[in-house]
């Protein structure tokens, strides 16, 4: 028998009915058609191992990196209405990093995740944070380059290449392509900014780019970035992606540690993408048809009661 289970909410999420609906309302729902007790407590990390220890069931945490037996550390998973419930933490920190990506046996359930979430994003021109709704050209066959801003990375992420030397180990190449670029939307750093501005008055490849990231995305040649969700984004509009840092969706990327190999990457990348050789579609149905849980799938709460279960197998052959 399941013990109960509590979910950790932030007092932002649990005191707006809306926000609650789009996860854990609809997660406490779920697990209680299950036939499972349902408890929901405003998030407080200080208090938060005390509450674990003090009782034998399951807990559910918001944004969270705790490792132990009877924990699953709920996050977003860049697209809404995705999260992952994960028993290290969640994005860079989950164990799907640690996971080996296999094509699925149903490529068309695959591609049916993947034209679901395209129509959705690339469709509709949305993103995670607001974009313009305007079309603002963007040079075709260029290098899209997405900054991000670091107020918001926390502190553990892994940046292999800061955005300055991403960007200029990408111009000191021999390559005529513009290399454009995005600036954060909510980037506060004018030092950053400013930098920008200098660099592209020097060197013409260089475009500072602030339309819809759906107009860039669709004239890009390859994508360059840390670990943005554009990553992500990038794979909708089928376009090969280049990491500079640590994600859990980097299975099918190139990724770059150290500058000099910025070029090899780039190199490798492209001609993947010249040879077919980028699963985009059954990458996408894996990460989020299995990695995943769709809070509108109506076997939403069996998946996660599946989870629990296992969880609790794996405690008694412990015992």
């Amino acid at each position: 028998m399941i013990a109960d289970v509590t979910l950790h909410v932030p007092e932002a999420i649990r005191a707006r009915a809306w926000a609650m609906r789009q996860f854990y309302g609809t997660l406490a729902k779920a697990l209680q058609g299950e036939g499972l007790a349902v408890e929901v407590v405003t998030l407080d990390p200080e208090r938060t191992l005390a509450r674990i220890e003090a009782d034998h069931g399951f807990h559910i945490v918001h944004h969270a990196r705790i490792r132990h037996p009877r924990v699953l550390n709920a996050g977003k998973a860049y697209i809404e209405p995705f999260f992952t419930l994960d028993p290290w933490g969640y994005r860079l920190f989950s164990s799907i990093a640690a996971e080996t990506f296999r094509p699925g046996p149903d490529p068309d359930r695959d591609a049916a995740v993947f034209d679901d979430i395209r129509a959705r994003m690339v469709g509709a021109r949305k993103s995670h944070y607001e974009q313009p709704a305007e079309v603002i050209p963007a040079p075709d066959h260029c290098i899209a380059v997405f900054l991000q801003t670091e107020d918001n990375r926390d502190v553990g992420e892994t940046c292999h290449l800061g955005p300055r030397h991403m960007i200029k180990a990408l111009l000191e190449r021999d390559d005529p392509r513009p290399v454009v670029v995005k600036p954060h939307p909510k980037e506060k750093n004018l030092e950053t900014l400013d930098w920008l501005t200098r660099q592209a008055r020097k060197e013409p490849r260089l475009q500072i780019f602030l339309g819809n990231i759906h107009d860039l995305l669709a004239k890009a040649d390859v994508v360059v970035t840390i670990n943005s969700a554009v990553g992500i984004e990038a794979m909708l509009h089928e376009r090969p992606v280049v990491l500079c840092g640590d994600t859990d969706f980097h299975h099918i990327c190139e990724v770059v540690t150290r500058r000099r190999d910025l070029d090899a990457a780039l190199a490798r990348a492209e001609a993947r993408a010249a040879a077919g050789d980028w699963p985009f579609r059954a990458y996408i149905g894996w990460y989020y048809g299995r990695m995943c849980h769709d809070p509108r799938a109506p076997d939403f709460g069996r998946r996660v009661l599946d989870k629990l279960r296992a969880m609790e197998a794996a405690q008694a052959g412990f015992r």
